[in-house]
């Protein structure tokens, strides 16, 4: 029985023509910065969201990690919104690797409203930390691909720079937030000092994202990458599949958005059901079983596995699918009918 994968857009493979570029690519040791393949990747990427550099990292954790070490000193506070990707998938890293601690702020789909954020800035009393880096997400993972409202998202932005906040872009999937809001990447890039961009996520590269920003920070950032243990050798093969990616793979990305579309309506007429985003969706649904069901979520999920669908939790009593370039229309309308099954028994 063939699996339908809608666990997340990152279990994509590269296609023949990725693979192909891949193949082709042009390397040198990049550690001493020689590898013409990803400097033209730091390049190009940097160019589109009006940064003045960029560095290649591993993994989406990395750079949003380097953003905070590469802008915080120990002791410093961090803003987050409270499902934000950097506070539940991090592993701490914050607290382990740049001594920070977060505080984290309930938001509406994680938009922070301007209130909340102005009860969070400490005062200079020697008692409390250094309010210093606000971290935003966009497209928001736990709310279910959710866009961040762009006009909200520059007034909270004026008001961090007034507060003297320093501002990070965890923009793992700004590609769709860009492509469902039509808001371009230079626009989001001016309103951060960082951000942060994944290549395997919607785009189909097997590896790979990249911090943007001043050239003064990056410098930084490269510095901690090399102390992270990110720094990396021929490793043009990998750019090249991310450079394909971004030329290839963004427009595409609204077939995704109408796929997760097509999934939630095939559900919609269950009343009990609860979907997030309670907004436009992008290329994720989540839906939150439980007034639907009184299985576990874990049971859902076995039972889903068994008719050949893989979803994965996420929070408490809420399932997720993630639509992506290697998934069919007919196979994500199947997929809902499996889920939709499953869930009526």
């Amino acid at each position: 029985m063939k699996m339908i994968d809608l666990r997340s857009d990152t279990v994509t493979k590269p296609s023949r023509a990725m693979i192909e570029a891949m193949g082709n690519a042009e390397v040198g040791d990049d550690v001493f910065g020689e590898d013409p393949t990803v400097n033209k990747l730091q390049e190009e990427v940097a160019a589109m969201f009006g940064k003045e550099a960029g560095l290649f990292v591993p993994s989406g954790v990395m750079g949003n990690q380097l953003a905070i070490k590469s802008q915080t000193e120990p002791g410093d506070e961090v803003i987050v919104e409270a499902e934000s990707h950097i506070f539940h998938y991090e592993t701490a890293a914050p607290a382990i690797l740049s001594s920070v601690q977060l505080h984290t702020l309930e938001g509406n789909n994680g938009s922070i409203s301007g209130e909340k954020l102005a009860g969070a800035i400490r005062s200079a009393d020697y008692h409390n930390p250094r309010s210093r880096l606000l971290c935003l997400e966009n497209t928001h993972n736990r709310y279910g691909g959710a866009v961040y409202p762009f006009e909200e998202m520059k007034s909270l932005c004026r008001s961090a720079r007034e507060y003297g906040l320093r501002l990070h872009l965890d923009g793992a999937r700004v590609w769709n937030a860009s492509v469902a809001s039509g808001v371009s990447f230079k626009e989001y890039g001016n309103l951060f000092d960082t951000v942060s961009v994944c290549f395997s996520k919607g785009l189909g590269a097997p590896i790979g994202s990249m911090l943007l920003g001043d050239r003064e920070t990056i410098t930084r950032a490269h510095r901690y990458r090399k102390v992270f243990g990110g720094g990396m050798r021929q490793v043009g093969v990998i750019a090249a599949a991310a450079m394909y990616a971004v030329r290839n793979n963004i427009k595409r990305m609204s077939e995704d958005h109408e796929k997760s579309g097509i999934f939630r309506e095939i559900l919609s007429d269950m009343d009990d059901l609860e979907f997030l985003p309670n907004i436009s969706p992008t290329n994720m649904c989540i839906v939150d079983i439980r007034k639907r069901t009184d299985r576990s979520v874990d049971e859902v999920l076995d039972h889903l596995k068994e008719n050949g669908v893989l979803l994965t939790p996420t929070g408490i009593g809420k399932i997720r699918a993630v639509m992506h370039l290697d998934v069919s229309m007919s196979e994500v309308q199947t997929a809902a009918e499996i889920v939709r099954n499953v869930l009526k028994n």
